[in-house]
């Protein structure tokens, strides 16, 4: 995932941001038949260091998938459930690997003594796009899913990163310091047509699709704390939906794109809130002196997995869409975190 949070968050997440030669501008064995069973990916460091885990969505049969000697992180499930991409430190520096959704036939897709985070699967599971500074800068590139076919497709002195494919597949979206600061850029697919969307003189950055294509949140700092907008594809209708003083983030839209999960310090400490797409009907889901966040949605939107140190370290908790039924999934010495469902 890889994924794009209120300040305790981002601590627990800065181990996790995170071939052929590359040109400017896959087929592969059977991943065998997808699980019926809805999962939970998380990573966990409870045995020294970051490794990927996995629980069924009623909170049994939790499985260690990544058992290497470094930090395995990042992790986003491939759109058919068959697949799991993450980024993996195991070869001395982080590279982009795959494996089967149970943990086997792991893979070192981009082979490079560079960084290379963020893997993002194509909405049609065929492609890959990350970022690496193999080129000495970092740059948002593509590859197919078996690692074949690198492409550098930003092309730019400056930082790109942290990209993000429209639902069609036919865009993506990824930030940019090309203009002093961080904006959030869209590009096609084959990385022709990048375009400034924000255009402001705050950072803006984490920009996420609506299910349908019609949105993009993101958050942005130019009104001097983080908020969460909403704007077109084409950058118009800009609007601001959370207009707190405190730190508003990490928008997460829900599966029917008519709500959107977000962190907030609003009301003095992390905590999970919920609103409808346009900013109304502002919900705080959960209530608690610790830090929750990081709030990942179920595929049919009816509950929500999200991370809490409530019990004195960070575990995975599940709950319902509107706020009910909060119940520890993941119960370990170490910290268990970044939870995302499969599809």
């Amino acid at each position: 995932m890889v994924k794009t949070a209120s300040v305790a968050m981002t601590l627990f997440f800065v181990v996790c941001l995170a071939v052929p030669l590359t040109a400017c501008g896959g087929g592969g064995e059977d991943e065998g038949p997808a699980s019926t069973i809805d999962k939970i990916a998380f990573q966990s460091n409870r045995d020294g260091n970051f490794q990927i885990y996995v629980v069924n969505a009623d909170g049994s049969g939790e499985t260690r998938l990544t058992n290497s000697s470094a930090n395995d992180t990042s992790l986003t499930w491939s759109p058919d459930g068959r697949r799991i991409a993450f980024a993996s430190e195991i070869d001395g520096d982080s590279e982009i690997y795959v494996m089967k959704a149970d943990g086997s036939g792991q893979t070192n897709l981009s082979s490079n003594p560079t960084e290379d985070l963020g893997p993002a699967w194509s909405p049609d599971g065929r492609r890959i796009a990350f970022s690496s500074d193999r080129d000495g800068n970092r740059a948002v590139y593509v590859m197919n899913a078996d690692g074949s076919g690198l492409t550098n497709l930003t092309c730019n002195p400056t930082a790109d990163f942290g990209p993000a494919w429209s639902p069609d597949g036919s865009r993506i979206v990824f930030v940019s310091g090309r203009d002093e600061n961080l904006e959030v850029y869209v590009m096609n697919a084959d990385g022709s047509g990048q375009t400034n969307l924000t255009n402001s003189a705050g950072d803006d950055l984490d920009p996420f699709w609506s299910p349908d294509g019609s949105r993009i949140a993101f958050n942005s700092l130019r009104d001097e704390n983080f908020e969460i907008y909403v704007m077109n594809p084409d950058g118009s209708g800009q609007t601001n939906l959370t207009n707190n003083p405190a730190y508003d983030s990490t928008p997460e839209w829900s599966p029917d794109g008519t709500r959107i999960a977000f962190d907030s310090e609003r009301d003095g400490n992390a905590e999970v809130y919920v609103m409808n797409a346009d900013g109304s009907g502002l919900t705080r889901l959960t209530d608690n002196p610790a830090a929750d966040g990081d709030a990942a949605w179920s595929p049919d939107g009816s509950r929500l997995a999200f991370m809490s140190n409530r019990d004195g370290n960070f575990e995975v908790y599940v709950m319902n869409a509107d706020g009910s039924g909060q119940t520890r999934f993941t119960n370990s010495p170490g910290a268990d975190g970044g939870p995302v469902w499969s599809p």
